[in-house]
């Protein structure tokens, strides 16, 4: 999954998994309430996944998940 928003500095990326941590809104409004990362974090660790991110310099995230049986 890959998507837009502000650049994420690289040293800010694991704290974005804690629930309740935000990125700064892209329209200024205080959307959200900083769950959804939390959320995939916990999926992916009780299914055994591999969790890979990589901010985008341009803004967002790539967000990857593989479960034990998709890996080659």
């Amino acid at each position: 999954m890959v998507n837009s928003g502000p650049e994420i500095p690289a040293d800010r990326i694991d704290t974005l998994f804690q629930p309740f941590q935000r990125q700064e809104s892209r329209t200024g409004n205080p959307d959200g309430h900083g769950l959804g990362l939390s959320i995939v974090s916990a999926v992916a660790a009780v299914h055994d996944a591999d969790l890979a991110v990589e901010p985008d310099p341009q803004g967002g995230l790539s967000i990857a998940v593989a479960l034990p049986g998709a890996r080659n």
